[in-house]
């Protein structure tokens, strides 16, 4: 029975050096012609949705699915050179974790995030990382990570055809949104510190393991 480990992008996987949140704030101006609101919009853990739902509220723009799918459209279009003006990085020890997991049997690896599923196709693409998930759970249809975590295992199931180890299901991410929302799911939590939380504060919300960054993976490889 194999083991399922899902991972977080931002701040996980790498950072983007504010790529995704210039490419939002561009667009919401850029949509709707309207000028900067001037107010800070939370952006770390969650949903994309929530994010654009909050945008759109700060600049009095009518919440309508009609004004999302415009302002997805044109975000999606902004986001790969906002990727290439920022110029951001993978996060130290990614890449051997994943060729670890990739290369015995016995580990499946997705995605759990907030991201819209085309705009992580994006991010993880221009950092190369695209082919190294099957399956994921993303935020196109909800605002809160806790859904988003009951689709993630849901393809997991369906990718697997129920032949995995519900005790064996980890998360990895970097803020206390992905710790909830692993919770939600039964899952185990590796928490690393490459994101906007620093170490003390994620172990304040009891993740299973907690680590400086991902290039200390052989004690999370012991853990699973």
């Amino acid at each position: 029975m194999q083991a399922i480990v899902f991972f977080d992008i931002d701040g996980t996987l790498l950072r983007s050096g504010g790529a995704g949140k210039l490419a939002m704030e561009t667009a919401i101006c850029e949509t709707f012609a309207v000028p900067p609101a001037g107010v800070r919009i939370p952006y770390s853990g969650r949903t994309d949705r929530a994010i654009i739902r909050d945008l759109m509220q700060a600049h009095g723009v009518p919440i309508t699915e009609e004004n999302f799918q415009r302002f997805v459209q044109t975000y999606l279009r902004l986001l790969p050179e906002c990727l290439q003006r920022m110029q951001g990085r993978v996060l130290p020890g990614v890449l051997e974790l994943l060729d670890h997991l990739q290369s015995r049997f016995g580990y499946a690896v997705g995605l759990l995030t907030g991201n819209l599923r085309s705009g992580a196709r994006t991010k993880l693409g221009h950092f190369g990382l695209a082919e190294r998930f099957a399956f994921g759970g993303f935020e196109d249809q909800h605002y809160e990570r806790d859904a988003v975590a009951r689709d993630a295992l849901a393809a997991a199931h369906s990718y697997l055809n129920g032949r995995y180890d519900p005790s064996r299901i980890w998360v990895v991410g970097d803020t206390p949104l992905d710790i909830q929302c692993a919770r939600s799911i039964g899952a185990r939590v590796l928490a690393v510190a490459t994101g906007t939380h620093s170490l003390e504060e994620l172990l304040a919300y009891q993740p299973d393991l907690a680590l400086p960054d991902l290039s200390h993976y052989p004690v999370f490889l012991e853990q699973i």
